[in-house]
């Protein structure tokens, strides 16, 4: 019975990772495309620097038009911006790394199989958490 508990648990939180990673990836890559059209706003900027105080946007990548947009800006100019919660919150990397992780932790019964499923998920739910203080 507590084998099953424990398998149960597993497959729940590589589940629950797996999710969190793909539903990280789309959303970011909805925003990068959002920087592919010119339409970078503070939104668009904090999701992909990390940069929680959109007034410090002004300070990095200058003032932004009346409309409230900043022209002239890339992926490559905004990514070297990016702070540590950037990386958490947007980069691809750390969701495909969680995928791996997580099918990993599936079919490799390891103690350390466990320790990196359960840094990958606590990576997934830091930024999750960070991204629901960016501004809207």
């Amino acid at each position: 019975m507590t084998n099953l508990l424990e398998g149960l648990a597993l497959f729940g939180v590589s589940l629950a990772t797996m999710l969190m990673a793909v539903a990280s990836l789309l959303g970011t890559m909805t925003i990068k495309q959002l920087v592919d059209i010119g339409h970078v706003d503070a939104r668009v900027l904090c999701n992909l620097t990390g940069i929680t105080d959109p007034r410090e946007l002004q300070d990095v990548f200058g003032p932004p038009d009346m409309k409230r947009v900043w022209h002239g800006l890339n992926l490559p100019i905004i990514e070297n911006e990016r702070r540590p919660a950037g990386y958490l919150i947007s980069d691809d990397r750390v969701d495909w790394i969680s995928i791996g992780v997580a099918i990993l932790a599936l079919f490799w019964r390891h103690p350390l199989a466990d320790l990196l499923l359960i840094v990958a998920a606590t990576a997934q739910v830091a930024g999750w958490v960070i991204a629901t203080r960016l501004p809207k």
